[in-house]
Parts: C-alpha cells; structure tokens; sequence
C-alpha cells in the first residue's frame, strides 16, 4: 500500500508538472484576460454543473445570487490610510492593511506547488460579482469548470482571489493559481477594497493602477499539502 501511494503521488507530480507550463500561459493568455473583460458579473441560476479537478461537485447555492447583489453598508473599517493586501504563501493567510494597521486577516487557499501562485506587487484591475471560471485539462486529471464564482479580484491577468464553495480546506494550497476565500471573507474583502462598485454595477474592469488597491504577495508554497 505504501509502495502504491508513493507512485501516486509522483504520478500526480509528473502530471502536474508537465501540465503547469500550458496552465501559467493559460492564466496569462490574451483569451483568458478576454474572457474576465466580457463577463457579465451576474449569477447564472441555469448552471447546475460544477467540475473541480475532473471530479462532479455542488454547483454554487442559489442563496449567492441576493448576496451578490448587495452592497453592505459596513465593511471591515474605514481609515484615510492607504488600504493594501497582503497574501503570505508561507502561512497560507491574507492581511488586509489600512496603513500599518491589520484590520482583519483570513485563511486562503493558494495554487498548489505545480500551480504556483505569482508572487510580487500588483494592482487590482478588474472586479465581478459573479464568473463562470474554466480551464486545465481532463486527461491530466486537472479539468475545472466553475460557475458563479463569487467576488472576484483580478490582480495580475487572471491571477485573482476570489470565494470558493467547492471545497472549505482554507489554509492549505488547493487552487490551480489563484487565491481562494471563503466566500463570507472574500465578499468582506471585495466591498473593501478601491474601488467600490455601484448597487446594480456587476462588473469593472481595466482599472487604473491609481484606483486599484495593491497587492503584495510573498513567501513558498507548502510542499506538504495535506
């Protein structure tokens, strides 16, 4: 049995491997990048299929589609401080700044080793509600498809961080690169960052580095994933 379980977990490593180079370009490609600037923001009742690394799941609950909608009228805490986000990889935790000041921090889920998640300074340049999320590949085990993703930030491409009712393992690398939420944290931290979307403004995109509030990532990906 331990014999077997080691040749798994190679196997699944040399996949992974093999497929992280087509995964980054997928990330980083024009068409991907096309795909976020034409969404429409908006939860999709009719997609009852969800696909995560090749294996059937849930699709989002329906409750989404109100809470989407809304914007709370409270929403961590209000400071003339710079608002900037940190993402330690390391320890698997987001810090969201006012200043010097943390004002809340949250377990996340990172891209897994052979799925890295960048890491760097950026800028939130776009912001949905709601988007249907795809891509990997069926034979190397990672196919997702992902509908109503909720509150989605883009900071590099189609590096974002975002809610995940898919799995609720926060706190350890599950993502295929980007940084997962729970979706009760990643609605705090959408409605608190720059800018704020209007009531019945579903989507923004190409935002102006002066607008967009920054984001830092830094530190290793665990090796050890369970």
């Amino acid at each position: 049995m331990g014999k077997l379980l080691f040749l798994i977990i190679v196997f699944s490593l040399f996949a992974g491997l093999v497929y992280f180079r087509g995964q980054s370009s997928e990330l980083l490609s024009k068409s991907y990048v096309d795909k976020i600037i034409a969404s429409d923001g908006q939860f999709h009742e009719e997609n009852i299929r969800a696909v995560w690394f090749n294996k059937d799941l849930s699709p989002a609950p329906k409750s989404l589609a109100q809470r989407i909608l809304e914007n709370p009228t409270n929403v961590l805490g209000f400071s003339t401080a710079e608002k900037w986000i940190e993402v330690d990889l390391s320890t698997q935790h987001l810090y969201a700044h006012e200043g010097d000041q943390v004002v809340f921090d949250f377990p996340i889920s990172s891209g897994l080793p052979w799925f890295p998640t960048i890491t760097g300074e950026f800028r939130i340049w776009a912001k949905v509600r709601s988007q249907r999320m795809t891509g990997g590949n069926v034979a190397a085990g990672t196919f997702y498809d992902l509908p109503n993703v909720p509150f989605v930030q883009y900071f590099y491409k189609g590096f974002g961080l975002h809610g995940a009712y898919w799995h609720n393992d926060f706190g350890k690398p599950r993502s295929h690169g980007c940084v997962n939420l729970s979706i009760p944290d990643a609605e705090k931290l959408f409605f608190w960052t720059e800018p704020l979307l209007f009531s019945g403004e579903y989507t923004r995109t190409n935002i102006s580095p002066t607008e967009g509030t920054r984001v830092v990532i830094h530190g290793t990906t665990p090796a050890n994933i369970d």
